[in-house]
């Protein structure tokens, strides 16, 4: 007995963040191994931020308000742990990131609390307008911490070796 395309859809948007988890968890340790760049801290937002022309389909599209309260709350909220567990250091005249076991937690952390809010906000918004508003959040919460990230770069590389 095989699965309907219907109970296949609904696990989709539990699935996704978790692919999407191990995606980061992988890439993030990869980040760890090399050493870190301006280009490398600045690229990822800016990438991201082509994910806003979703907003040219009328579907896609939330009130002003609601895409605020998102980007805020990513901002203000969830960039918090990623920073307090990211950690930028010196060695010689390369800036490297150190690895934290309180990242891991941090992201499972997130990424429950992501998949938490998804089936409640799904139950208010539609699908494309619940992933537009994640898509923000998650934004915001990047670009804060790459915000954050970079400026510890450029200070660190301003330092006397």
């Amino acid at each position: 007995m095989g699965v309907s395309m219907t109970s296949a859809l609904k696990l989709l948007p539990v699935l996704a963040p978790i692919v999407g988890g191990a995606a980061v968890l992988a890439w993030r340790y990869q980040e760890t191994r090399a050493p870190v760049t301006a280009r490398k801290l600045v690229i990822p937002p800016l990438a991201m931020g082509l994910g806003f022309l979703m907003f040219v389909v009328p579907a896609m599209r939330v009130p002003w308000t609601w895409a605020l309260a998102a980007f805020l709350a990513g901002a203000l909220l969830l960039s918090y742990p990623l920073a307090r567990t990211s950690t930028l250091e010196r060695q010689g005249e390369v800036v490297v990131m150190r690895r934290s076991s309180g990242f891991l937690v941090i992201l499972l952390g997130l990424l429950a609390v992501r998949v938490a809010l998804h089936d409640h906000v799904g139950h208010v918004l539609s699908a494309r307008q619940t992933a537009s508003v994640f898509f923000v959040l998650a934004f915001g919460m990047i670009v804060r911490w790459r915000i954050g990230l970079y400026r510890r770069y450029r200070a660190l590389l301003s330092e006397e070796v």
